[in-house]
C-alpha cells in the first residue's frame, strides 16, 4: 500500500483539479516561505538585527520556489518566460507593500518581526490564486 501511495497522491490531485493541485502548492509554499524567513532571522543575531537583509534573502528563494510548484500545479507546458514575468510582478507589488508594512508594524506597532510577517503572508495568500489562475498560469496563454 505504502509504494502505491505516490501514485494514488497523483491520480487523487489529477481528479481534483487546479484548485486542488493550487491548495497543495500553497500548502508546500506557504510552509517554505513562513520557515526560510524565521530560520535566518533566527539563524544569527546579525540577521535579527537586519531583518529587512533576511526579508529580500527569504522572498528570493520562495519567489523560486513558488513559482515551480506552481507551474506543475497549473500544468504549465510553453511561455515560462512570460509567465515568470507575470508571476514576479504580482511579488513585487506585494513585496514593496511588505517593505512598507514590515518595518511599521515592527518599529511602530511593536509586533515582533516574524509575527508581522506571517500576518502579511496570510494576506498574500488570498489573492495569490486569483492572480494566478486568471492572469500568470491563464488557460490558452502562451509565449
Amino acid at each position: 500500500m505504502l509504494a502505491r501511495l505516490p501514485a494514488l497522491l497523483r491520480a487523487r490531485l489529477a481528479r481534483g483539479g487546479r484548485p486542488l493541485r493550487f491548495l497543495v502548492a500553497g500548502a508546500a509554499n506557504t510552509a517554505f516561505g513562513l520557515a526560510i524567513y524565521p530560520a535566518l532571522v533566527w539563524s544569527s543575531d546579525w540577521f535579527y538585527e537586519h531583518y529587512m537583509v533576511a526579508l529580500v534573502l527569504a522572498q528570493a528563494m520562495a519567489v523560486l520556489f513558488a513559482f515551480t510548484t506552481y507551474r506543475i500545479a497549473f500544468g504549465a507546458k510553453e511561455g515560462r518566460a512570460r509567465q515568470f514575468g507575470l508571476f514576479t510582478s504580482f511579488y513585487l507589488f506585494n513585496y514593496v507593500l511588505n517593505w512598507l508594512a514590515l518595518p511599521l508594524l515592527v518599529e511602530v506597532g511593536g509586533i515582533p518581526p516574524v509575527a508581522a510577517q506571517l500576518g502579511f503572508t496570510l494576506l498574500l495568500i488570498v489573492g495569490s490564486y486569483f492572480w494566478h489562475s486568471r492572469v500568470t498560469f491563464r488557460e490558452g496563454a502562451t509565449g
